[in-house]
């Protein structure tokens, strides 16, 4: 239930669902919401607290995202972050300046623990900064609470007013029990109960898919990754056979996985499944094309127009059902968001679509809760545990145009990776983990004779909300094991690389 809100007002950061996230491992329900709602929707809202997200504008731009100066006299306690604590000290009357340094990564910011945003902190602690501006001089009212080497105002305050702003993350991991400063803001400032869980979801989206589905017809959009399959179970669950799923095999998944797929939803759930083999259709429309964004479109308009031909075999179909869920939003311009990367599925629709509705059960989960509602739903855990996978596959997983040779290349090393780490008992600890055949080819030495190859790249990362991730430290041995499985056994490929970037700077996927 969502008894209790957290408003989120995105000022364009990249981290903001991040910080969404955190606040509901604290059992409390938080809505992202443009930064220039109206005082009037806020109070219809009515949330315990609003956290200002941070963003790239300086506050003293033209175009720099502002909210109304009404929202301080709400009496809602609020905390800024980065940017949002900026933007607070700019409309009550600080001053806000370019720092001679700039601050990124962690750094060791000294705070004044008696503050009730702080208890439970050493004087000195470990967060991530990411900042050129900074707080010169303090609105009327506040006072510092925290401070840097390089930032005198890492941290302020008014407590008559509940207002709180620091300059660094504290929703991402590298910041130190960053999420405990998240945790006091939400239960000593704004006094929230913590009674918000996801396992109250499933049953409660059943219920409403139910009452907004009726009796109509809906097609879901199966790709057999773990999104698109709670969605498929949310949905049957809710209307029965009312539902069909049409998989889309589009020749760009990997190896076996579309018979996979189809063992899976035809003879373990009782789900009406239709596999639509589109490879050559799919091939033809990608041919010569190397943009990713391009490659993205292409695809999430070809699904589309799979799914209306395949609606008017079957008749009146009202619904699409579709698997987004909360970082595809982000990440495809959600808000005012910087756009990282559009998804087939959220920013490559094309703008008509043959269906009354579209129907997002998942849109406002994170992966780990869509995890959790699978196991609710009774999904076997090897399915909704099983690799993240893009919605448009392999596309974007082979850089610069896409060919049938080049797919069979990829499914081949990326089939060996996977299975290498699996046999070294990593497939769980590593949480996503693939091949990129790269768009590189080198020269190198086989038996006597030189050749000139593709690149293989391979790519791991830990991570706990995949907003962020760490690149894995897989052992050399099985680092070795892989690239010399891959250039003996896999036609074509002459060198394997690994990725050693952490997201930030980079993205999980590369394109």
């Amino acid at each position: 239930m969502k008894n209790e809100l957290i408003l989120i007002l995105d000022f364009g950061g990249q981290y903001n669902q991040l910080i969404a996230r955190r606040v509901r491992e604290c059992h409390v329900y938080s809505e992202v919401v443009p930064f220039d709602l109206s005082i009037e929707k806020i109070k219809e809202k009515n949330p315990k607290g609003i956290i200002f997200t941070g963003g790239p504008a300086s506050v003293y731009g033209e175009n720099s995202p502002k909210c109304t100066k009404e929202i301080f006299e709400l009496g809602i306690p609020i905390l800024g972050i980065c940017y949002g604590m900026q933007l607070m000290s700019d409309l009550l009357g600080g001053k806000v300046t370019r720092a001679s340094k700039r601050e990124y990564g962690t750094m060791q910011v000294s705070i004044d623990n008696t503050s009730f945003l702080f208890k439970g902190f050493e004087n000195t602690n470990e967060f991530l900064m990411s900042h050129t501006d900074y707080v010169e001089v303090l609105p009327e009212g506040f006072k510092n609470t925290g401070s840097t080497l390089s930032c005198p105002n890492a941290a302020i305050e008014n407590t008559e007013k509940k207002l709180y702003g620091i300059q660094f993350h504290p929703e991402v991991n590298h910041s130190v029990n960053g999420t405990k400063i998240i945790e006091n803001f939400l239960f000593n400032i704004c006094h929230c109960t913590g009674d918000w869980i996801i396992s109250s979801f499933a049953q409660e989206s059943i219920q409403k898919l139910k009452e907004k589905i009726g009796d109509k017809k809906a097609l879901c959009a199966l790709s057999g990754g773990v999104d698109s399959s709670v969605a498929a179970v949310l949905l049957s669950k809710a209307i029965g056979k009312n539902l069909t799923c049409i998989f889309v095999d589009h020749g760009l998944l990997r190896k076996n996985e579309g018979d996979e797929v189809e063992e899976v939803f035809r003879n373990q759930f009782d789900i009406n499944l239709i596999r639509v083999n589109a490879k050559e259709r799919f091939l033809k429309k990608l041919a010569g094309i190397s943009d990713p964004e391009s490659k993205r479109k292409i695809i999430g308009e070809e699904f589309i127009r799979v799914f209306e031909e395949e609606a008017k075999k079957l008749g009146a179909v009202d619904f699409l059902v579709q698997g987004t869920i909360y970082p595809d939003v982000i990440e495809s311009g959600f808000g005012k968001s910087s756009v990282i990367k559009s998804h087939h599925n959220v920013g490559g629709l094309p703008d008509y679509v043959d269906f009354k509705e579209i129907v997002e059960p998942l849109r406002d989960l994170f992966k780990d809760e869509v995890r959790k509602t699978g196991i609710e739903l009774g999904i076997p855990e090897n399915l909704v545990y099983r690799q993240p996978f893009p919605g448009p596959g392999l596309a974007i997983r082979v850089i610069g145009d896409i060919t049938d040779d080049k797919l069979t290349i990829l499914k081949e090393a990326d089939s060996i990776f996977r299975e290498e780490i699996a046999n070294a008992g990593l497939h769980k600890s590593i949480h996503q983990y693939f091949a990129v055949l790269t768009n590189l080819k080198s020269v190198g030495v086989m038996g006597d004779e030189r050749t000139y190859d593709y690149t293989i790249a391979l790519r791991a990362v830990e991570t706990t909300d995949f907003m962020t991730g760490t690149w894995s430290k897989i052992p050399y041995p099985i680092l070795e094991k892989v690239s010399s499985r891959i250039v003996n056994e896999v036609n074509h490929v002459n060198r394997v690389v690994y990725d050693i970037t952490s997201k930030p700077p980079a993205t999980i996927e590369w394109e």
